[in-house]
Formats: C-alpha cells, sequence, structure tokens
C-alpha cells in the first residue's frame, strides 16, 4: 500500500512538470534545445520576467516581461497587467499593456488585449477583442515620412472670366 501511495505521489510529480526542450538550429547550423516554462494558474507575480526560454503563463503577472529571443504564450486562463517584449507572442487570455514582437504577434478568438501592439506581424482572430493601436513598421519614423503637399487648386470658370 505504501508503494502504491508513493506511485501516485511520482505519477502526480510526473504529470506537474513545466519544463520541456524543443530542438532548434543555432546560427551556426548545430542542433540546441530551448526549454520552456510556465506559469500555472495558481500562481500571483509582482515584478519582472526576463530569460532566454519560451513561456507560458496560466496565472496572473503585474509588472513587465522581458523574452527578447523567446516565445511567449498568454494562456486562456492567464491575467497580465504588463509592458510585453519578446520575439513572439500569442495571446489567448488578458493583457493590459503595450506589446512588442520582434516577429510577430497573434491575438487568439479567445484573447482580449488593451494596449498598443508593435510588431512587424500582427494578425487578430475572429472573436478577438483588441482596443489600441497597432504599429506595422517599427522602424519607420514619423518625421522621416515624405510629406505630400497639396496642390494648388486649378483656377474656376469663373475666376478665368473676370481675369479676362
Amino acid at each position: 500500500m505504501f508503494g502504491r501511495a508513493f506511485n501516485k505521489k511520482e505519477q502526480a510529480s510526473d504529470s506537474t512538470t513545466v519544463v520541456s526542450s524543443t530542438k532548434q538550429l543555432s546560427p551556426s547550423g548545430k542542433p540546441q534545445f530551448r526549454s520552456s516554462a510556465m506559469i500555472g494558474q495558481s500562481i500571483h507575480i509582482k515584478g519582472t520576467i526576463s530569460g532566454a526560454e519560451n513561456l507560458t503563463i496560466e496565472g496572473t503577472v503585474e509588472g513587465s516581461i522581458h523574452l527578447p529571443d523567446s516565445d511567449l504564450t498568454v494562456g486562456e486562463a492567464g491575467q497580465i497587467t504588463a509592458d510585453i517584449a519578446a520575439k513572439n507572442v500569442r495571446v489567448d487570455g488578458k493583457v493590459t499593456g503595450d506589446i512588442k514582437g520582434t516577429a510577430k504577434v497573434v491575438i487568439a478568438k479567445t484573447g482580449r488585449v488593451l494596449g498598443n501592439v508593435v510588431a512587424p506581424r500582427v494578425t487578430l482572430e475572429d472573436g478577438a477583442k483588441f482596443k489600441g493601436s497597432i504599429d506595422m513598421d517599427p522602424g519607420e519614423n514619423n518625421e522621416t515620412v515624405a510629406r505630400v503637399e497639396p496642390k494648388a487648386a486649378a483656377p474656376t470658370r469663373e475666376a478665368k472670366q473676370e481675369a479676362s
């Protein structure tokens, strides 16, 4: 009986493992392993999250999230009040704050975002809720955009008659 309880405990701990590895190629072409982490539903974090792993958040985070070379997924139960900077961002839950994705930002049909999104590629799935602005050309500076001068209006028929 003691052995069974121990085995059940072992199985329970195996099912709650939050770190996994995925094989990716490094710039040199050699395989490297990138692990991913998860913040569960009952976890509440206030502060800054930063790192080099892919991250899934199902809990509550207040502060800032900085994962410049990694992917961030906000799960359906995720409640984020933070500015986010990551390579790829997927929102299935709720985010209040600005999102910067260096590659892509996806707001899923269950996603809710209140804030600005800056990324070269942005997807809003049917049903997604979004309030803010989207900048899909973050490298462009507003001052360098050529301004088009309005053309002078052509003289009207009445003005031509008065001139003659």
